[in-house]
């Protein structure tokens, strides 16, 4: 919550993501703030379209042996999409590992 807080760009972040989150958060207080940021447009979560789905899934593929979720192969693929370069997660381990186009590597926060 404090690397949130000093976070000065926009927040964006995919619906699978979300899901994600918040099935792992057992804290009803901490669900209802991540509601209350979607809610109050402090993290905007960005469009997937059916187009996405080719890139979703050759992630997928690409990292079969470690293995890749949907949550972080969409959220890779919109960053590869959108040229996001920094994302913010708790799974430092599994980011590191992944690349966008080129072999570069993700600016991980915090």
């Amino acid at each position: 919550m404090e690397t949130l807080k000093q976070i000065q760009e926009p927040l964006f972040t995919v619906w699978p993501v979300i899901t994600e989150a918040l099935y792992l958060i057992r804290s009803l207080l901490a669900r209802e703030r991540l509601w209350d940021l979607l809610e109050q447009h402090q993290m905007q979560p960005l469009a997937l379209e059916t187009a996405d789905i080719p890139g979703i899934r050759g992630l997928m593929k690409k990292y079969a042996d470690f293995p890749m979720d949907l949550a972080d192969a969409t959220l890779v693929h919109v960053a590869a999409r959108d040229g996001i370069q920094t994302i913010f997660t708790t799974d430092r381990t599994d980011f590191g590992i992944y690349r966008l186009p080129g072999g570069r590597r993700l600016r991980l926060l915090p």
